[in-house]
């Protein structure tokens, strides 16, 4: 009874009225073409005429689901009324040939299975329910309408009468819970996700991932590099708090510094999450003194060529490469550990090279530390550059990174 009468089946049935109820706009312009070379003075006293005209109806139904806007009406009915889970269903407008060949296809089984159980509903039930009465009610078994036989006044075939009825009712619902069956069976390959559906979908998730990637090396460069610095500083200045006020004023100068130039950073990290990824401006190589004023290691800075002809976009990804570095060189070498950065462009590339002296100990890991050099190299790929770090020959920690000025890479960002 669950199966025919239940919660879903009611849904289901609905959804199948609804079907049927779409038709008849189509069968009527059918039923005018049937009359108009009908003999016939009804065309609905013929059922071979009501069967034409229910031909004629289907193939201008498939017209209609053809239009972008019959996908997503028809996936909100089914996921509604069929039950049918939204994960498997596309969504969206029909954009795609394919697409809205498979709505058409979807759309003409709804209306054909619901114009067939909408008029086994219609005319049914009433039949059934007055096969029901035929034994309790005498005006019933001789109405005319109702066309029964005289054989129907025996009493054991009277007897038999409800349990008739009862049994064209349970034979409906049977119907119209196999068509039901039938066009949810169908839904997920209709109305499910086409190639082109998912491939833009993934190409979606792609762009989602490649901005979240972003911001994460954003904040990890910027507040990343701040929280190290302060972190040290502030230590250095717990140590020489009575011994050396100067150093402390010097460190508590450095740390304002430290936030204040920070806050900057993240407003404008967020930027990429108000005004969307190419909108947002950051520090580039421009502020690159007062990054390294306040950096909590000394600095020896080289350049050579112009770093401020350099392109925005590569200027901006050199800046925060330079801050990762330094940030790697204050967590493993602490505030005595001396950085040499030098930076060299001309007409092709920028190339950064920082050496740190190799630390004394291993660093200690941090949860969820270690993508510093990670997001290092993330930059420069984008960039169509190329990065290294390790120990060198001299005795040193080197991190090289070489960025195209001008590659198809960086146009596209």
């Amino acid at each position: 009874m669950r199966l025919l009468l239940g919660r879903r089946a009611r849904l289901r049935w609905l959804h199948l009225i609804v079907g049927g109820a779409l038709l008849m706009p189509y069968f009527l312009v059918g039923t005018v073409i049937v009359g108009s070379y009908s003999s016939d003075a009804n065309v609905f006293s013929s059922p071979a005429n009501q069967f034409t005209a229910f031909a004629f109806a289907l193939p201008m139904a498939a017209v209609t689901g053809l239009f972008p806007l019959a996908r997503p009406l028809s996936v909100a009915a089914a996921r509604t009324l069929c039950g049918i889970p939204a994960q498997v269903l596309a969504e969206g407008l029909a954009r795609s040939r394919q697409a809205r060949i498979r709505t058409a296809g979807w759309f003409t089984l709804h209306v054909a299975l619901g114009g067939v159980i909408s008029g086994l509903t219609l005319a049914l039930t009433p039949f059934a329910v007055a096969v029901m009465m035929l034994p309790f009610v005498a005006g019933v078994r001789d109405s005319p309408a109702l066309g029964l036989p005289s054989a129907m006044d025996r009493p054991w075939l009277l007897a038999l009468a409800p349990f008739a009825g009862l049994a064209m009712l349970v034979a409906m619902a049977g119907c119209a819970a196999a068509a039901a069956a039938v066009l949810a069976g169908r839904a997920i390959v209709l109305l499910g996700p086409t190639p082109d559906d998912r491939l833009a979908a993934a190409e979606r998730r792609a762009a989602d991932l490649a901005v979240r990637n972003r911001l994460a090396r954003e904040l990890h460069d910027s507040v990343g590099h701040a929280l190290s610095a302060v972190t040290l500083q502030a230590g250095a200045a717990r140590r020489v708090l009575d011994s050396d006020p100067d150093f402390v004023r010097e460190a508590l100068t450095a740390i304002e510094e430290t936030t204040r130039r920070t806050v900057g950073e993240l407003d404008a990290v967020l930027g990429l999450l108000r005004r969307g990824e190419d909108e947002a401006q950051g520090p580039a190589l421009d502020a690159l003194d007062g990054l390294l004023d306040h950096c909590g290691v000394p600095v020896a800075y080289t350049a050579k060529g112009s770093p401020e002809l350099v392109p925005r976009a590569v200027s901006r990804e050199a800046y925060r490469i330079v801050q990762e570095g330094l940030s790697n060189a204050l967590r493993h070498g602490g505030s005595g550990a001396r950085v040499e950065l030098r930076i060299a462009v001309d007409e092709r590339e920028l190339e950064i090279t920082m050496d740190n002296p190799l630390p004394g100990r291993a660093a200690v890991v941090r949860p969820g530390g270690g993508r510093g050099l990670r997001g290092i190299a993330e930059r420069t790929v984008l960039l169509g550059g190329t990065t290294r770090s390790g120990p060198d020959a001299a005795g040193v920690w080197r991190l090289t990174a070489r960025l195209p000025l001008h590659s198809p890479r960086q146009e596209n960002r």
